[in-house]
């Protein structure tokens, strides 16, 4: 067993150690935490550490029960833990109704590892590279038509990238047709499902009658009908070993028995894909965008920087931008036995939750945490279990090196294209958006050409 996931200790019954017990949380009841966190999550979580420190039990409906973790030490101990006791996939069902029970998000143990170790290769580095061109055309398109004197919520603007990005480089859809179908389509799915009127249905619901209801099922069959007919045009396109877009890759990779990932497999991780990767990242750049125009002196280094070709700075923002503004609060493990963390027997059935909006706002770790400094980034590298805006372990985000570069590519072609400022003295602050943070008026800023 790896040394950051201890079971019970051997003890004498009786002992205190032999009975597992939560630790200390807020006292309310289970429909009235369910509502503040889904009112206010980062206020919840901010007072759960004022009042009970570095590890706490927090309520939600439809969720196992969670214990909050904000000290590197606690959550080093859960990503380098045995998979086998701490299953990332069985805390996931929430994105069950979307991506699907193939999903690597959703598997655990070696089901998990074999699953991922298809996904992986698509995103190795110098593979990952070859996206940028695409990557810069699809950013160049939509800033060339951005309002000059006129504010605009950038928001919008960076779902649109990020999408199309995930079109052409991930599903590889070349036809303007089918292109235009598959916008129509995902942008009505994916709206839906972030509707903060709407949202509050599948924490009310859970996964599997979300599954069952009519307009969701209608919803998710013109989806998946278009996906299915992607996948089998090109399997049968002549040209499969020529392309380097995701699905065509995913399509020539191999389980270790000989066998090609079927249908539903595809299906299910482009949809995985499409949840890790659209919403995610737009939310990012977003933020990226509205902190550097309300700070000048940093966005002033920026454009020097990549004047002069350089990016280390450039990437400096991106790390300090997920920090400063993470797009997932926590992750979360199901633990499958007890376990001892912070001075507490947690028992089996509960989910651990390494909260990264805590982590990141450590003022041991980071001085003066609320600030936006890049700065911190050039001085001292991101530590493992201190910078978790992708998770840890075994579990981290996959697509975690594709969404940096996008988000480098994007802001460099915006950075050379447009001066930015803030269109309101009011800083935005983050809002729920299902479980995405993101500026709360859309990041509006005033962007004029260059």
């Amino acid at each position: 067993m790896e040394s950051g996931a201890e079971t019970l200790p051997r003890t004498t019954p009786g002992s205190p150690a032999a009975k597992p017990k939560l630790p200390p949380g807020p006292s309310w009841t289970l429909a009235g935490s369910t509502l503040r966190w889904w009112r206010r999550p980062l206020e919840v979580l901010e007072r759960g550490r004022e009042r009970y420190g570095d590890v706490f039990t927090l309520r939600v409906a439809h969720e196992d029960t969670w214990v909050l973790l904000s000290d590197p030490e606690h959550v080093k101990r859960v990503f380098t833990g045995d998979p086998r006791l701490l299953h990332a996939g069985e805390a996931n069902t929430i994105l069950l109704p979307v991506v699907g029970d193939q999903s690597v998000l959703l598997l655990d143990e070696p089901a998990h590892m074999r699953e991922r170790k298809l996904m992986l290769p698509p995103f190795h580095g110098k593979r990952m590279q070859r996206y940028g061109e695409l990557m810069a055309e699809i950013a160049t398109n939509e800033i060339d038509r951005w309002p000059q004197d006129r504010k605009l919520r950038v928001r919008p603007r960076m779902q649109a990238v990020t999408l199309e990005v995930i079109l052409r480089a991930v599903f590889g859809v070349a036809d303007n047709e089918r292109l235009r179908r598959f916008r129509d389509e995902l942008s009505s799915l994916l709206e839906a499902i972030s509707d903060p009127r709407r949202a509050i249905f599948p924490v009310l619901l859970g996964p599997e009658r979300i599954r069952r209801v009519p307009a969701f099922r209608r919803k998710m069959a013109r989806v998946d009908g278009l996906l299915f007919e992607e996948v089998a045009a090109r399997r049968a396109a002549g040209d499969l070993e020529r392309r380097e877009d995701i699905l065509s890759l995913l399509l020539q990779a191999r389980h270790e028995d000989g066998r090609a990932m079927s249908d539903r497999e595809l299906r299910d991780e482009l949809m995985t894909l499409l949840v890790a990767g659209h919403e995610t990242t737009a939310t990012a750049l977003s933020w990226a965008i509205e902190l550097l125009a309300r700070h000048p002196a940093q966005l002033e280094r920026l454009e020097a920087e990549l004047a002069s070709n350089g990016d280390e700075y450039l990437d400096a923002v991106i790390k300090e931008t997920l920090r400063l503004r993470p797009v997932i609060a926590l992750v979360l493990r199901h633990l499958t036995e007890p376990m001892e963390i912070g001075g507490h027997l947690v028992p089996a059935g509960v989910s651990l939750a390494p909260c990264i909006y805590l982590v990141h706002r450590r003022p041991d770790v980071y001085p003066e945490p609320e600030r936006f400094r890049p700065e911190r980034f050039l001085e001292r590298k991101p530590g493992t279990y201190t910078w978790i805006p992708f998770g840890g372990g075994v579990r981290r985000c996959l697509g975690a090196a594709f969404a940096e570069f996008e988000m480098g590519v994007v802001l460099r072609e915006l950075v050379r294209r447009r001066r930015i400022r803030p269109a309101s003295d009011r800083p935005e602050h983050p809002v729920r958006r299902t479980i995405t943070n993101v500026p709360s008026r859309g990041g509006e800023v005033i962007a004029e050409p260059r």
